[in-house]
């Protein structure tokens, strides 16, 4: 019993050691991450395509909004598979990504308010619109270069 409470207040290396290495997905084998990767990224972009499809029904903008944004979190929540919770949440708030996450966290979180409390159809769009692009912003800052080149293609474009 004092074993226990040693463990359940830290108090422990190996367990805490053992802790870290469950939040860090290491217990999973790598072909169960990777389907389960699969099945968290499929279920989201079935959800965003199902909310797509309901867009255009009578509460379909609450709906759109509420299944594009449970489909990003799906998705998001997928890659926790790939490389663990913890290294997830490190990565995603590295200084090269820290404002992508915010605003896509934020922009997710916006979505959801202004279908439920303030009753806002345009501004739910609006935030959708936010949620893509904060999101591909932020999936591509995982390629080496590639926010670099996506930046220079649009200045070549406006100039």
């Amino acid at each position: 019993m004092d074993k226990l409470r040693r463990v359940l207040s830290g108090q422990e290396d190996e367990e805490q050691g053992l802790t870290a290495q469950v939040l860090d997905a290491g217990t999973l084998s790598f072909s169960t991450r990777v389907k389960w990767f699969v099945i968290c990224f499929a279920a989201g972009v079935l959800c965003s395509i199902l909310g797509t499809a309901l867009l255009f029904l009578p509460k379909g903008v609450q709906l759109f909004a509420v299944f594009y944004t449970l489909g990003n979190f799906a998705a998001l929540f997928s890659t926790c598979f790939l490389m663990g919770p913890l290294k997830q949440l490190k990565r995603m708030f590295e200084p090269t990504r820290l404002i992508a996450t915010c605003v896509m966290l934020l922009c997710l979180i916006l979505t959801l308010c202004a279908v439920f409390w303030w009753h806002k159809k345009g501004l739910a769009i609006l935030f959708c619109i936010l949620q893509f692009l904060a999101m591909t912003w932020y999936s591509i800052s995982y390629i080496p270069f590639a926010r670099d080149a996506v930046l220079k293609c649009f200045t070549t474009c406006l100039s």
